[in-house]
C-alpha cells in the first residue's frame, strides 16, 4: 500500500481572458498563490510536473519562480494534462522519493473552437474534411446518439447549462459570472444540433497549481491538508466510441471513464454513494450528462430525473460542477483538470464561499470526486478525502 499524500496548497489564476498576461505568467501567478497558501517558498519544492497545450513548456516557469535545479517534467496528455500532472506528482511522493511536489497547468488559447489536425491523431485527411475534427460537431453527434438511446430531452441539456451559469455567478475564478435562464439557453442560436451556444464551453485562459506533501511533511508543517484517496488514469479499450474516432463498433465496448472511475473507487475503498461533491468534465452540456452515468453516479437515462429534481444543485444529493465547470469557467486545456481538483480542495476545506456545499451533515463535504476526459479517449479521476 502506498504512503498517504496530501494537497496542502492550492492556487488559481482566474479563468477567461487576461490580455496583458501570458499563459505561463498565469501559471506562475497560481504557483505563487499555492506557495503562500501552504506557507512555503519556491526553494522548498522538490519536484514539479506540469503542462499546457498552447502556451509553451511548463518548465520554463523556473525563469520567473527561481533557478533551484529541481526536476521539472513537462506533461502533455490532451484535456487530461492536469489530471496526469497530478497523478505524476502524487506517485512521486507516494514512492517515498520526495516530500513536496508541485502539479501545475496553464494555457492561453485563441478564440474559436478547438480544431485539431487529423495527422496529429493518426487519422487520414478525409476525416478532417468531413468536419469531424471540429469538436463541437463530434460532441453534438455523440450526445444526439445518447439522447435517442436513453430518452434524454433537450431541456435536460439546457438545465445543465442553467446550473453551470448559476454556480459560475458565485465563483470568483469563473469566466462567465452571469446567470442565464433556461428559456434564453434553449432559444439561443444552435451551433451543432442539439446544442445551442450556451451549451458549449469555450477555449480560454487560466492557471492552477497544487502543492502535494507526504504525510510526514504535512504533519511537520501543520498544514491544512486534503488527502488524495486515489488517482486513476485510463485510455480507451477496444470497441469504445471516443472523440476523433472514424467509426463506431457494432459491439458495445468499454469506456475510459468507466475504467478510470472503477479503478479510483476500488483504490479508495468507497463507492459513488459515498461522494459528497463531484466535478465532471462538461465541455458541453451533453458531456456532463453522459459522464454522470459513466462515473457510476446514475444509470443511463436517469439524468432526466436528476436534473428535473435539482439533485445536482449545490444543496442536492450530489452537487456537480459547483464552480460552474467548463461551461462557466471555459477550458484552458493545461489547467482545466486541475481546476476541478482545486474546487474540491476548496469545498473540503470549507472555503467555497457563496458556492459552499453544505454536505450530508451540514458541516461541509468530506469526499470530493473529479473527472476529466480528453481526446483521443482518455480519462483521469481523482478522489479526495477530508
Amino acid at each position: 500500500m502506498t504512503a498517504p499524500v496530501y494537497i496542502i496548497g492550492a492556487g488559481i489564476h482566474p479563468f477567461g481572458r487576461t490580455e496583458d498576461r501570458s499563459g505561463r505568467e498565469q501559471g506562475v501567478y497560481a504557483v505563487r498563490q499555492a506557495l503562500s497558501d501552504a506557507g512555503l517558498e519556491w526553494a522548498d519544492i522538490e519536484c514539479a510536473y506540469g503542462g499546457s497545450a498552447a502556451a509553451g513548456a511548463a518548465d520554463i516557469m523556473v525563469n520567473e519562480l527561481g533557478l533551484t535545479s529541481l526536476p521539472f517534467t513537462n506533461v502533455a496528455n490532451g484535456c487530461a494534462t492536469g489530471g496526469s500532472s497530478l497523478a505524476a506528482a502524487e506517485q512521486a511522493i507516494a514512492s517515498g522519493a520526495y516530500d513536496l511536489a508541485l502539479a501545475v497547468g496553464f494555457d492561453k488559447h485563441p478564440r474559436g473552437a478547438f480544431n485539431a489536425k487529423p495527422a496529429d491523431y493518426g487519422l487520414p485527411e478525409w476525416y478532417g474534411e468531413t468536419g469531424m475534427m471540429l469538436t463541437t460537431q463530434f460532441f453534438a453527434l455523440k450526445i444526439q446518439r445518447y439522447m435517442q438511446l436513453h430518452g434524454i430531452s433537450r431541456e435536460t441539456l439546457g438545465r445543465v447549462a442553467e446550473k453551470a451559469f448559476r454556480n459560475g455567478a458565485k465563483t470568483p475564478h469563473a469566466w462567465r459570472r452571469s446567470e442565464i435562464d433556461l428559456e434564453t439557453i434553449m432559444e439561443a442560436p444552435v451551433i451543432n444540433d442539439p446544442l445551442t451556444k450556451f451549451m458549449f464551453c469555450a477555449p480560454a485562459e487560466g492557471g492552477v497549481a497544487l502543492i502535494l506533501a507526504s504525510e510526514k511533511k504535512a504533519r511537520e508543517l501543520g498544514a491544512d491538508g486534503v488527502r488524495i484517496a486515489q488517482i486513476a488514469v485510463r485510455t480507451r479499450p477496444p470497441n469504445s466510441f471516443e472523440v476523433f474516432q472514424p467509426g463506431i463498433s457494432v459491439e458495445e465496448g468499454g469506456k475510459p471513464t468507466v475504467l478510470a472511475s472503477k479503478a479510483a473507487f476500488e483504490g479508495a475503498g468507497i463507492g459513488p454513494e459515498d461522494i459528497d461533491v463531484a466535478q465532471l468534465q462538461d465541455t458541453e452540456s451533453g458531456a456532463e450528462i453522459m459522464h454522470m452515468a459513466e462515473n457510476g453516479f446514475c444509470a443511463d437515462g436517469e439524468q432526466e430525473e436528476w436534473l428535473a429534481n435539482g439533485w445536482t444543485e449545490r444543496e442536492g444529493k450530489l452537487p456537480v460542477n459547483t464552480d460552474g465547470g467548463c461551461l462557466a469557467c471555459g477550458e484552458p486545456i493545461g489547467a482545466s483538470g486541475l481546476r476541478q481538483v482545486y474546487e474540491n480542495v476548496e469545498q473540503l476545506r470549507g472555503r467555497g464561499g457563496e458556492r459552499q456545499v453544505p454536505g450530508p451533515d451540514g458541516k461541509g463535504p468530506k469526499t470530493g470526486y473529479s473527472h476529466v476526459y480528453g481526446a483521443p479517449g482518455l480519462s483521469a479521476v481523482a478522489i479526495l478525502e477530508r
